[in-house]
């Protein structure tokens, strides 16, 4: 079955990775990717009540903070109450978070694999230099690249991250 799926991948991609240089095919694969991730997470998830659980969880800390320095035992217990309180609503949050993650895992999974195919041991970015941050990735993922080049994985990450990051600041998520 996946082997149908990888087939299909490569009908639809195919001349894409076979006409462009793998940085600008990872790089539109992060980018697309990561901001499909991004939506999914913002249409199945309440932003809103999220920010509202931030902020008191700050409020809350501070609560506990000052009752320990003050060493009064009665603001202690009623601030550790609040945040056994705050603990459980975000309990509920992270299970309505699941289903993002849920949706997107099999994708995530599915399309690394091809990729894999495609890109394994396939250096996309060359730094001047061996770059530590390189060296972790391929310490990670067992690559026999230098220290020098990331691969397909580290350069989606990054690629991701960014976009992700953007749009959640344009979609005022963060």
């Amino acid at each position: 079955m996946i082997e149908g799926i990888y087939r299909a991948l490569d009908n639809v991609f195919g001349p894409f990775i076979l006409n462009y240089h793998p940085i600008w095919v990872i790089t539109v694969a992060g980018a697309i990717i990561g901001g499909f991730y991004t939506l999914i997470y913002y249409f199945f998830t309440d932003i809103e009540k999220q920010k509202r659980l931030q902020k008191l969880a700050k409020e809350v800390q501070k609560e506990v903070t000052e009752a320990q320095k003050s060493g009064d035992e009665k603001k202690l217990r009623k601030a550790q109450q609040k945040q056994m309180e705050l603990m459980k609503m975000q309990s509920e949050l992270m299970q309505q978070q699941m289903v993002p993650m849920l949706l997107t895992m099999p994708i995530f999974w599915i399309f690394f694999g091809w990729l894999r195919r495609w890109y394994v041991e396939v250096g996309i970015v060359k730094a001047p230099f061996d770059f530590f941050v390189f060296d972790l990735f391929h310490r990670m993922y067992h690559s026999e690249l230098p220290p020098s080049e990331l691969g397909y994985i580290g350069w989606y990450m990054m690629t991701s991250m960014i976009v992700g990051y953007i749009l959640r600041k344009l979609l005022d998520m963060s």
